[in-house]
Formats: structure tokens, C-alpha cells, sequence
């Protein structure tokens, strides 16, 4: 296979990783830090009443199409209430019923919400328009109307500057035409100032009148930097142009969905209604603070797209995703043995050993870790060594270096309980096999090459896994492995760059320094020049 190819390949991985990566980071919003955190908002509704009589309905608007926001939970506070959501074409509401209403009654709803972190994300696309019938309104009331329509129609251009022009009309030093009108729809008593909620519903009859889909909606500021306290229900204008929806502000006329504007429902039913003669109230409160952007990021996806949670490591049971946070490390352990072997040159006892040996130094700390591996590594090798005196074969030498080795573990374990010395305890996360092929290895190098080679090799061993150790324990790095495992694919790619290199390693360059600083014995030397005489021209 050419060079090329290989080329090709790593790359296409590293595109594919960092594209997964980015739209994770961007798009999804997993956080890159174990402990970042997002703004997170909390909004109450509060009903209270005092009951003419014992049985009670009552029915709550609930927050149906957020664009902006998602809610990610839902709580009903209701004691000696029934339930009963139910969702409908235009919105959803609670029932809350009872038959034994005694006393003052306090009824709570309570939503955890947050941004969607979708772009351009169209305004209620899936909010059907649905023109109502155009009221009949009685004289002088129809012909200021229709002059006042008349008017706004000829300064606009199209259904969003119409809607517009009509607000800034009747809320802008407004004519005789338009006060009078007001004073008539949007006024709740005599002597009281404009209500906005009537000239809002009187603002959709207008449209009406011109056969303009509009509606009113209620929305909730949610204010950002800590705020909260009680927060005041506003009402807002959608207005359809025959393509989408334009949310419009009653107040200023402007257009578009505010940042901090939480749509609470988009339902022509009020916002709370009951079946007796009480007078309820409604209270909301906002509060605001930080919560875990991992945990946030789930559960915003679980409300979002189920599926993707359903295919990935976050739909395993807690116990199994916390064996693969560790995993997960195991590939960082096996890159960074690559490089130290194959580039630097250090000289360990098996491929994989040295990291598997760092897995146990995350559970029993370095130093220690590094204590108890000499400890029992070193009483194996006395006994493997008494063992060689019996010639035995390999398999069965290598039980008894095993049951040796469990049997060293257990005796340190014991005798660290009865020193208090909890370390000791750990020793018996070290994988048996592993030490017991170290146990043999190590002898078996002792014997062919010398004490120093293998007692070279068990320190490099060590380095390694210490190294290993330092990087895998590493907080952020196993968060981020965790959540990105397509950083794996750098390293893959790295590799399979690497597996083609058989250049010389650091270590050698160093062990090989001397030859440098000597005359190439094969370089030709020049002729020496002839005695008394000038030397011989080119």
C-alpha cells in the first residue's frame, strides 16, 4: 500500500473526527470542561384562591411552543388535587379538580427551562393560522374603524408593516378616530387607563377586519445575571403573512422573539379559568441559576432527539458508563507507549503492560502504587528464581508464580490492616496476570541478558506506567474522552502515521552520539601537495 494512501486515510479520519467534534461543541453544546455550567431558569406559577364551595375545577395554561427555549421539567404542586394534562391542537393546560376545598387553596406549576441552541430557529412553524371571524361593531365605532384601516393600509407595504403601522397609530398620540375606539375596547372600566390585554385582543379583531390570521399570546421575561423575584405576564401580537409567523410587540410596534421572551402559551383560552364564582389569582415567579452543562446537554437532547441519547455511551447504566470513563483512557495509555518506545526508545516489558499497571497506579496513587508494584514484583523474583533450581516447565512455573504472587498480595494487604496503613489495601487492584508475565519476563531477560538490561527494563516499565498514570488520571482529559471519544480517531490516525516511521529513536541518537564526532572511514582523504612545488592545478 503506497504512502499515499496512507496519507489519504489519516486524513479523511482527522476530518471526520473534527467535524463530529465541532458539531457536538457547537451545535449540541457538550461542554469541554468537567465543570462548566449554564444558565439554567426556574418559573412558578402560582394559583390562590378561597373556595365559595367545596368542589372545584380549576384550568391552567401551560407553556405549549417555546421557540428560544426548551423545557426540560415539569413539576405540579396540587395537594388534595387530581391532575389531568391534556395537550391540544392550539396548547396545553393542567385540570386541577377537587371536592373538598376548605381553607385558603394554594396550587403550583413549576418548569426548569433553557436556551435552544438551535440558529435561526423558525418562529412556530408548526402553529397552524386560523382567521376569526371579524367582529361586528356598532356605530360611530365601524366607520373610525374602517378609516383607521384605510389609513394604515395606504402607509404600508405588506401584513408586517400593516400590523406595525396599525400599533404605532393607536399608541402614538393616537387621532379622535383611534381614541375613541380605545375608550371603548380597551379600557376595562370607566375612568381606567388602556388595558393591554383588550387593546392587544382588540388590536387581532382589527386584523381581522382585514382578513390578517393574528393572535394574541402571552410570554414571560426571563432576565438574565441572577435576577428573580415575581415576574409579570406580558401580552404579545402574532401576526401570519401568508408564509410564517411575525411576533409583534403591542407596546413599541417592534418586531421579532426578544432574547430574554419566554411564549407561555399561544392558546385563545385565558391563562386560568375555574367553574365557580372565586376569584382566583395568578402570581409567576422567576428564578434563575447554574446548573451542570453535561447533565443539561442530556437532558436537552432527550427532549430534543431522543434517538441520538438512545445510540450513544450516555444511555448505559451509570455503572457501565463509569467502566468506560476508564476505558476510554486506555487508548491515551497505548498512544503515549507508542511514542516512548518508538520514538524516544525506553525499553519496557511487553506492549501493553506498562498501561495496564498505570489503570491500577489511578486506584492506589503513584508513589504508592510504584511501592507496592517493586514489593511484589521483587518477592517474585526471589522465589521465580529459587523455582529455576527445580526445573520446571513453563506452564506450571507460571501457576505457581501466579499463586505466589496473589498470596504476596493477600500478606501486604494484611499487614497494612494491622499498620493502618490503607494503601496496602489497594495492592490488590494490580492485575495478577500482568506482575506474574512480569515476574517471568524479568528472570527470564536476567538470564540471557544480564541484571542490568533487565533491571533497565523494569525501570523503563515503571516510567512508562508513572507517565501513563500521570496523563490518564487527569480530570479534563478523561472528560473530555468521555464526552468526545472522537478524539480517539486523532490518535488512530497518529498511529497508523507513525506505524510507517523507522527512523532512529532519541535514545539511540544518544547512545550513538560518538560516531557523529568521528571521520567517515569511507570518505576519500585528499592528496597531500608535492614538497617544494606549488600544488597541482585543477
Amino acid at each position: 500500500m503506497s504512502k499515499r494512501h496512507l496519507y489519504l486515510l489519516a486524513f479523511a479520519i482527522i476530518a471526520l473526527a473534527t467535524s463530529a467534534i465541532v458539531y457536538k461543541w457547537q451545535v449540541l453544546k457538550f461542554p469541554l470542561q468537567p465543570d462548566e455550567s449554564v444558565q439554567v431558569w426556574s418559573v412558578q406559577a402560582h394559583v390562590e384562591y378561597q373556595p365559595q364551595r367545596r368542589a372545584n375545577a380549576l384550568t391552567l395554561q401551560l407553556p405549549f411552543l417555546t421557540p428560544g427555549w426548551i423545557v426540560l421539567d415539569e413539576r405540579y404542586v396540587a395537594r388534595g388535587y387530581s391532575k389531568i394534562p391534556e395537550r391540544e391542537p392550539q396548547g396545553r393546560e393542567v385540570q386541577w379538580a377537587t371536592r373538598n376545598a376548605v381553607g385558603e387553596q394554594d396550587l403550583y406549576y413549576r418548569a426548569t427551562v433553557v436556551r435552544s441552541q438551535l440558529k435561526n430557529e423558525t418562529l412556530l412553524p408548526d402553529l397552524q393560522p386560523e382567521l376569526l371571524t371579524p367582529p361586528e361593531l356598532e356605530e360611530p365605532y365601524a366607520a373610525a374603524a374602517q378609516e383607521l384601516l384605510d389609513e394604515v393600509r395606504e402607509r404600508s407595504a405588506d401584513v408586517t408593516t400593516f400590523s406595525r403601522e396599525l400599533i404605532r397609530r393607536l399608541n402614538e398620540s393616537p387621532d379622535e378616530g383611534a381614541q375613541l375606539l380605545l375608550d371603548r375596547y380597551a379600557r376595562a372600566d370607566a375612568g381606567a387607563g388602556i388595558d393591554e390585554e383588550l387593546r392587544t385582543r382588540f388590536l387581532v379583531d382589527l386584523l381581522a377586519i382585514r382578513t390578517i390570521p393574528a393572535r394574541l399570546v402571552h410570554a414571560l421575561r426571563l432576565p438574565e445575571g441572577g435576577v428573580e423575584g415575581t415576574a409579570r405576564i406580558e401580552t404579545w401580537l402574532l401576526v401570519h403573512t401568508g408564509t410564517e409567523w411575525r411576533l409583534l410587540d403591542p407596546r413599541t410596534a417592534a418586531e421579532g422573539l426578544p432574547k430574554d421572551l419566554l411564549l407561555w402559551n399561544v392558546s385563545p383560552e385565558p391563562l386560568l379559568a375555574m367553574d365557580s364564582d372565586a376569584t382566583p389569582s395568578l402570581m409567576y415567579t422567576v428564578s434563575y441559576n447554574l446548573a451542570d452543562a453535561m447533565a443539561m446537554a442530556q437532558r436537552r437532547l432527550e427532549v430534543q432527539d431522543a434517538n441520538y441519547i438512545r445510540w450513544s455511551l450516555l444511555s448505559l447504566p451509570l455503572q457501565a458508563q463509569e467502566v468506560y470513563k476508564v476505558l476510554l483512557l486506555v487508548p491515551i495509555g497505548a498512544f503515549m507507549m507508542l511514542i516512548l518506545r518508538n520514538i524516544i526508545g525506553i525499553k519496557t516489558y511487553g506492549t501493553f503492560m506498562p498501561v495496564l499497571v498505570a489503570l491500577a497506579f489511578r486506584e492506589t496513587a503513584l508513589v504508592a502504587g510504584i511501592t507496592l508494584f517493586v514489593l511484589v514484583v521483587g518477592a517474585g523474583l526471589l522465589v521465580r528464581f529459587y523455582l529455576e533450581r527445580l526445573r520446571l516447565l513453563l506452564v506450571p512455573r507460571l501457576t505457581a508464580i501466579l499463586i505466589l504472587v496473589v498470596l504476596l498480595m493477600a500478606l501486604i494487604s494484611v499487614i497494612a490492616n494491622r499498620l493502618d496503613l490503607e494503601v496496602g489495601l489497594s495492592v490488590a487492584l494490580f492485575p495478577m496476570v500482568i506482575m506474574a508475565m512480569t515476574i517471568e519476563r524479568m528472570s527470564v531477560a536476567w538470564d540471557e541478558r544480564g541484571a542490568g538490561t533487565a533491571i533497565k527494563e523494569g525501570v523503563g516499565t515503571i516510567i512508562v506506567a508513572a507517565l501513563a498514570y500521570l496523563v490518564m488520571s487527569w480530570d479534563r482529559l478523561e472528560h473530555l474522552i468521555y464526552v468526545y471519544p472522537e478524539f480517539l480517531l486523532y490518535l488512530f490516525a497518529a498511529a497508523l502515521l507513525l506505524g510507517r516511521y523507522s527512523g532512529y529513536r532519541l535514545m539511540e541518537l544518544f547512545r550513538f552520539r560518538a560516531l557523529a564526532r568521528e571521520a567517515d572511514p569511507i570518505a576519500p582523504t585528499p592528496a597531500p601537495a608535492p614538497a617544494g612545488g606549488d600544488a597541482p592545478k585543477a
